[in-house]
């Protein structure tokens, strides 16, 4: 839609079905209808609701584009729907613009279908949706407003503590920290309401995931700014390993013994040709599960994969252009190279180890 690719979760199934139900035996209920009349009617609220939280995440992809920022698509859920964007905010206005958009746009259709609840005919159906869908969408704009991310609001907080303290990474920690605290304070939300009667076991169960998101969300937040604070030191030189060769058909056993006699036993291993020319790299994962009784008889071809179509990083490459090369071409090992030479290879492992290595970045 409007050039942005939209996605259906399965999840939004569920959701469809539940409100479908629930909200059709309210109706029914509640005025001289059929069951069929009263799901049916249910259904074209929730066709109202997925299109009004496209809108919402219309609303930040419009704008994060506008902005030159490059929006992967969007997706519905069973909780709403977010939006997925390449790359971060250039600047923290850019952050607090793209955050707020979202939330304004469900705030203008919520006052939209206020306004059209309030000059309807009174007791009819129509009045109803329009009544439903005001409250629903100002509720979606309170609560996106809430300052902890993964909420918009909490996009807006890191926006403003990255602008005080010109420290991106720091206004996602306090951010994501924020958000836990929300998630605890939804959670006791829940447990108060439906201890005091007010909540309902369906409204519990609700709030008690939409807490759990909320939670898990804010510390995938902190985690990705720690690991984030440590893309400065992503130096290749470092990390590549040096590659020790065997030729090809030697057993797993023998290239081990090798290395370690060599004092290469870091190395990683490579496959060569008869005329010395690289055309395989072990796999560590696969040479570690096998056997070490078997590994006399295993040549190292049957566990290592063609270079041929293995991905390649420049060694000049350093910091988040390392980590942009490795998610554009996703695999365990990569070819560190230097003027078109093979100098050594990059391990997946390493790199993770790294980066989610505790303490300051240095």
């Amino acid at each position: 839609m409007l050039g942005v690719p939209v996605f259906l979760h399965a999840s939004w199934l569920l959701l469809a079905l539940l409100v479908t139900v629930s909200y059709g035996q309210l109706v029914q209920r509640s005025r001289d209808l059929s069951a069929e009349a009263a799901y049916a009617f249910g259904f074209l609220f929730v066709l109202c609701l997925v299109f009004s939280v496209l809108l919402h995440e219309l609303g930040h992809a419009v704008t994060a584009r506008w902005f030159g920022v490059r929006v992967r698509g969007i997706t519905l859920e069973l909780l709403g729907g977010y939006t997925e964007m390449e790359g971060e905010a250039p600047r923290p206005g850019v952050e607090l613009v793209v955050a707020l958009s979202g939330p304004a746009v469900s705030l203008v259709l919520g006052v939209a279908a206020a306004g059209a609840a309030a000059v309807l005919p009174g007791d009819t159906l129509a009045r109803e949706l329009a009544f439903q869908l005001a409250v629903s969408n100002i509720l979606v704009a309170v609560f996106n407003v809430l300052p902890g991310l993964p909420l918009d609001g909490g996009r807006a907080l890191r926006a403003a503590v990255w602008a005080l303290s010109h420290d991106r990474h720091l206004g996602t920690r306090v951010a994501g920290w924020v958000g836990r605290v929300v998630a605890t304070a939804f959670l006791a939300l829940a447990v108060l309401l439906y201890t005091a009667g007010g909540l309902a076991p369906f409204g519990m169960l609700f709030m008690l995931l939409v807490a759990f998101t909320l939670w898990q969300g804010a510390s995938a937040a902190i985690r990705l700014a720690r690991i984030s604070s440590r893309f400065p030191l992503i130096d290749l030189r470092q990390l590549t390993r040096p590659v020790f060769q065997v030729p090809t058909g030697t057993p797993l056993a023998e290239a081990q013994r090798r290395a370690a006699e060599e004092g290469r036993g870091n190395a990683a291993l490579g496959v060569a040709d008869s005329a010395g020319r690289l055309v395989a790299l072990v796999n560590a994962a696969a040479a570690a599960a096998v056997p070490a009784d078997r590994r006399p008889w295993v040549p190292v071809d049957s566990v290592a994969a063609n270079v041929a179509g293995m991905g390649a990083i420049p060694i000049e490459l350093a910091g988040e252009a390392v980590i942009e090369a490795v998610r554009a071409q996703p695999s365990s090992d990569y070819l560190v190279t230097s003027g078109g030479d093979v100098v050594g290879v990059l391990r997946l492992a390493d790199l993770a180890r790294l980066l989610e290595a505790r303490g300051p970045a240095r």
